[in-house]
């Protein structure tokens, strides 16, 4: 079984049940260090998530509250998917090529980019400089990523990661001019590192007395950014840029949706990301 309302208070808690028998689901309750949780079957997940925003939306008017109706996704593993991805693409550049001629070719060069090669804001992202490179950033991409998509899904999270890279090595080519280049998923980690700061400010933020704990986030990732910055072919700029999109897009986020969107927009949204993705290697190749 999986927790699928947390923290509910008691009145809230005996409600949900009463609908959830209502409607046939099977369901236990239990307490947790913020209120009731409920859990449900893997198989009935959805149908309780459903049955009980049908219920709100029906009896709204009881319950005036501003307090919007959400959850949290609590399993994902297209973080390994992701991590494999990486892999995939740094074999298929080492094993018989010069990677050193890819870096060139396909890497966030400033000059480059703003002069219309903006596929490599894209490409950049899946070409390391060695295997170290690879293994801290598919490390980066494991915690961070599956992190947000607990939140805002697995397909507008890669999407949400995906745009943080891209636009991290953009104002990042905006900088330099020219003369720079970089490559690495980095940007995209330490953009999703920012969606999750964004997302526990705004969180803690509202809470009588969290205020000041809601600034800690946010130094965690500047601190993190500061020790993990640094390397070949890295740019710790880049990653100030990709922390910073984070950050907007994950208060954007943060204010405007209310709740995870459905497994059909989750399809939808991975399907843009991989499009973009294959797109701008067909561009590359195509320019080359």
């Amino acid at each position: 079984m999986v927790v699928t309302f947390k923290n509910l208070s008691a009145d809230q808690s005996n409600t949900y049940g009463l609908v959830l028998s209502s409607a046939g689901i099977s369901h236990r309750t239990r307490k947790g260090e913020l209120g009731w949780n409920i859990l449900v079957n893997d198989t009935e997940y959805q149908k309780a998530l459903n049955t009980i925003e049908r219920y709100l939306i029906e009896n709204q008017d009881f319950y005036p509250s501003d307090k919007p109706f959400s959850h949290e996704y609590h399993k994902t593993f297209t973080g390994l998917w992701v991590c494999g991805i990486l892999l995939a693409s740094h074999l298929a550049i080492t094993i018989g090529n010069n990677s050193r001629v890819f870096i060139i070719a396909y890497g966030s060069s400033a000059f480059h980019i703003l002069h219309g090669e903006l596929y490599r804001s894209v490409t950049s992202l899946m070409i390391h400089a060695n295997a170290l490179h690879l293994a801290g950033n598919i490390l980066g991409i494991a915690v961070f990523g599956t992190a947000v998509c607990t939140i805002t899904g697995w397909g507008v999270g890669w999407l949400m990661i995906l745009v943080t890279g891209i636009a991290g090595n953009i104002m990042n080519a905006v900088l330099y001019q020219a003369g720079h280049l970089s490559v690495g998923a980095s940007t995209a980690v330490f953009g999703a590192l920012g969606i999750l700061a964004a997302q526990q400010f705004s969180k803690k933020f509202r809470l009588p007395g969290q205020r000041m704990k809601a600034w800690l986030p946010l130094g965690a990732g500047l601190a993190l950014l500061s020790i993990l910055g640094s390397g070949e072919h890295t740019d710790l700029m880049a990653h100030l840029f990709g922390f910073m999109a984070g950050i907007i897009l994950g208060a954007i986020y943060g204010l405007l949706v209310k709740r995870p969107a459905a497994r059909a927009y989750q399809a939808c949204f991975l399907l843009i990301a991989l499009s973009v993705l294959t797109m701008s290697w067909i561009m590359a190749f195509g320019h080359g």
